[in-house]
């Protein structure tokens, strides 16, 4: 995937109303009213989302008679999804290592567990102390 088309996604992607739009539209096509229908905003708002979504791949829209029906194009949510991978590859490996710097710390017998001293321990005074 590109790097403009990545970036495209993931802009379109950054909104909860489209977000909710490309949710709607998993179901099957919808015309500007449906989608809009949910939302607190106006067609116009919902058709400059549209607008977005169409711009980064994500829909595809076509006339039919008077209205204009959106449908999901979901390719780029895979092209992305595959670019993903590869940092959930590394974050699965760093915890990977992580449990088992865990588990190799809790079999050490309990006093090692003590962190080290590096230099002179000062006494804090106590509250019942003058």
């Amino acid at each position: 995937m590109a790097v403009d088309q990545l970036d495209a996604v993931f802009a379109a992607l950054a909104d909860p109303t489209r977000r909710a739009i490309l949710a709607r539209l998993a179901q099957g096509e919808a015309n500007v009213a449906e989608l809009a229908e949910p939302f607190p905003i106006s067609q116009p708002a919902v058709s400059k989302h549209l607008r977005v979504l169409e711009g980064a791949g994500l829909i595809s829209r076509a006339a039919r008679g008077t209205a204009r029906y959106s449908r999901l194009e979901a390719e780029p949510l895979r092209r992305a999804d595959e670019w993903m991978q590869s940092y959930k590859r590394f974050w699965s490996e760093s915890f990977d290592k992580l449990d088992a710097a865990l588990a190799a710390y809790l079999r050490e017998p309990v006093e090692s567990h003590e962190p080290p001293v590096d230099g002179p321990v000062i006494d804090t005074p106590r509250e019942d102390t003058p």
